[in-house]
């Protein structure tokens, strides 16, 4: 019985580990989507004042800044996850017990998984077969429609790591640092 208790010490001590390299890549992610506001604010602002005093406007700044913003949004939602920043409905998982919210938890969670999983294999296979270029200014498609399925991928891991923490407390398995506390664990 000792045994397999410092092996499951072990195996939990691994997955921390994992779990905390999973959120760093997520945050840094999020970081390389937050560059783009500045830039995409300039370019906006840029446009808007030079069609104000010079009656002229820069050329694709409305194809560089759907893009910007898809980049933005699409490396920014693993993170949000992460720090529950979804909208969730509790009032009705907070009134059942612990366990059978737990359960709910997991179920909707594996439901998630499931939904996002097929969004990341469609978004590569749907991705890689781009060819199309904008309208304007002539950029590829393809690393931006790729984009979806590395968001979602990150998502998935995201949402393991939630699964993991679900069951780890319905069965009673004690762990590292609890999913609220993601942040305090990424920048120890």
């Amino acid at each position: 019985m000792c045994g397999i208790s410092a092996r499951m010490e072990e195996v939990m001590k691994g997955l921390t580990a994992i779990r905390k390299i999973i959120q760093r890549m997520t945050l840094f992610l999020c970081y390389g989507g937050m560059f783009l506001l500045i830039p995409m604010m300039l370019l906006t602002t840029g446009d808007v004042v030079s069609r104000t005093i010079f009656g002229l406007h820069i050329p694709g700044t409305v194809e560089l800044s759907s893009y910007m913003l898809a980049v933005f949004i699409l490396l920014g939602v693993a993170y949000t996850h992460q720090v529950k920043g979804h909208v969730r409905v509790s009032f009705l998982v907070s009134r059942i017990p612990e366990k059978a919210g737990l359960i709910v938890d997991i179920g909707t969670t594996l439901l998630s998984l499931f939904i996002i999983a097929i969004l990341a294999w469609q978004g590569w296979v749907l991705g890689t077969g781009e060819k199309t270029v904008s309208d304007m200014l002539r950029i590829p498609q393809l690393p931006f429609r790729l984009l979806v399925s590395v968001a979602a991928f990150f998502l998935c891991l995201e949402l393991l790591i939630d699964l993991w923490v679900c069951a780890g407390k319905l069965f009673g398995v004690r762990q590292g640092t609890s999913a609220g506390n993601s942040l305090a664990s990424i920048h120890k």
